[in-house]
């Protein structure tokens, strides 16, 4: 068995649970496994290079502040491979660039375009830990990258890749992925198992267990992502493809976002390429859309209603109030309490009338939706803020995800 284990912030974040993180390694290597890790910075570390960068300048060059971040990982990386030797176990820290991530693309965004593991591989063989650094490669000019906040999940997945292991283990200060979010229904449920693309639907609605691109990546290179705690050492979430247990269900969980906000134009023209005249100056603000409503034409007109991050509400309106001036369209508004709530499971594929119990227990609560969109796997609704935990309760509860 080869096994990538990797550790976030909190599960490193003092010495002594770096300490509980190496008897953790040592626990899987007892088991006669080959084991590399990857580790990110300390808690707060991160945030604390961040402000020293933004103290020197309002406008820190970005290649500096990737080499000044970087170096987070690096000090995780030396201490757990101190300890790891003290317990007497053969450790050696790694950077991004000594493991071989290849990267590309824009400081502090950068992707991971190819990772060599071979001399990784070799040590494992030998019985050796590697411990890199998440979070970082090096772009083809030598310069240090990082990948943007929770990087090392994706990094973790991409060497559990390149060294052909038989599972990448996600540390982290949850136990696992639950129905619904524990704090709203106090009978969420753990799952034992869930799919990539279920998964991806729960990242994308905010839940912040695993970054969106690791799942990508254990996707399409089919790497089995098991999600668990470094605190407790129980069985988590294994993450991987569909088996015919997860078929039996018609969903596996409801999620929600309240990071949202609803904009609408009113009264444009309506004719071809409206919609991309519209989306065009929204994507050039670094925007991103969500769901999107468009109108019956009306003697010519329609109206846009769509989604953004709560964030760009602000930005959105200045974008389309410049765009309503241009297009002579009648006027622009929108709504900043709004959040989305959703239903996900792969068994919406072989189960009728799912769409129809969310709707009718969400009226049976007198609670509107305002817009509607739909996947395969998914259906979101929009409505208002408030109505956010009542709505989470009652559908988690309507399809039963209480019992197992």
């Amino acid at each position: 068995m080869r096994i990538v284990q990797k550790f976030g912030g909190t599960s490193v974040g003092s010495i002594e649970r770096i300490q509980e993180t190496a008897k953790i390694v040592c626990m899987e290597i007892e088991r006669g496994s080959e084991v590399a890790v990857v580790v990110s910075a300390m808690s707060g570390e991160t945030n604390r290079l961040l402000a020293l960068a933004n103290a020197m300048s309002d406008n820190p060059t970005p290649r500096e502040v990737d080499a000044m971040v970087a170096t987070g990982e690096q000090v995780t990386a030396a201490l757990l491979s101190i300890e790891l030797n003290k317990l007497g176990v053969r450790a050696y820290s790694f950077s991004g660039a000594q493991a071989g991530f290849k990267t590309e693309g824009n400081h502090s965004k950068a992707r991971i375009s190819g990772v060599n593991g071979d001399h990784l591989i070799k040590h494992m063989q030998n019985g050796d830990v590697p411990v890199v650094t998440g979070f970082q490669g090096v772009d083809a000019a030598g310069n240090v990258t990082t990948l943007g906040r929770g990087g090392s999940d994706t990094s973790a997945v991409a060497l559990a890749i390149a060294v052909h292991a038989d599972c990448c283990d996600i540390y982290t200060d949850v136990d696992g992925i639950y129905t619904t979010d524990p704090r709203i229904e106090p009978k969420a449920r753990k799952l034992s198992h869930i799919s990539y693309e279920e998964m991806l639907e729960f990242a994308s609605l905010g839940a912040k267990v695993l970054q969106t691109r690791s799942v990508e990546l254990g996707m399409r290179y089919n790497m089995p992502i098991h999600l668990r705690s470094s605190f407790k050492l129980i069985e988590g979430t294994r993450v991987s493809r569909e088996d015919s247990d997860m078929e039996r269900a018609e969903i596996s969980g409801v999620a929600y976002n309240r990071d949202e906000a609803k904009v609408t134009i009113k009264g444009i023209p309506d004719h071809p390429g409206i919609a991309a005249a519209v989306f065009g100056p929204v994507a050039s603000a670094d925007i991103n859309v969500d769901v999107i409503v468009q109108n019956i034409s009306v003697e010519g007109f329609t109206d846009l209603t769509f989604t953004v991050p709560r964030n760009d509400y602000k930005p959105t309106l200045e974008v389309l109030n410049k765009l309503c001036k241009e297009m002579n369209a009648r006027e622009v508004n929108g709504d900043d309490t709004v959040a989305k709530v959703s239903i996900i499971g792969v068994g919406m594929r072989s189960h009728s009338g799912v769409a129809k119990k969310m709707f009718e227990v969400l009226a049976k609560e007198n609670i509107n939706i305002q817009m509607i969109t739909t996947s395969e796997i998914k259906v979101t609704v929009v409505i208002e803020e408030k109505y956010v935990e009542l709505a989470v309760r009652s559908l988690h509860e309507a399809f039963g995800l209480e019992t197992a």
